[in-house]
């Protein structure tokens, strides 16, 4: 994922922003893992393999029962 792409990106529950927590770059300095945080409404969305998985909570919990 691009940095820039936070720029977009808003969270789909709340509409609130996101704040961006890096856990490995690559050599570029795109986030290849790491995770979304909104404060609004206290929901993470993690970055796996440079993709935001971006699902609601209720929506993240039915995929994976």
């Amino acid at each position: 994922m691009k940095k820039e792409l936070l720029d977009i990106l808003a969270c789909p529950v709340c509409k609130g922003d996101l704040e961006l927590n890096i856990e490995e770059e690559d050599e570029k300095g795109a986030i290849v893992t790491g995770s979304l945080y909104c404060r609004k409404c206290n929901q993470r969305y993690p970055i796996a393999e440079g993709i935001p998985n971006l699902l609601p909570p209720e929506l993240s919990k039915a995929d994976s029962e």
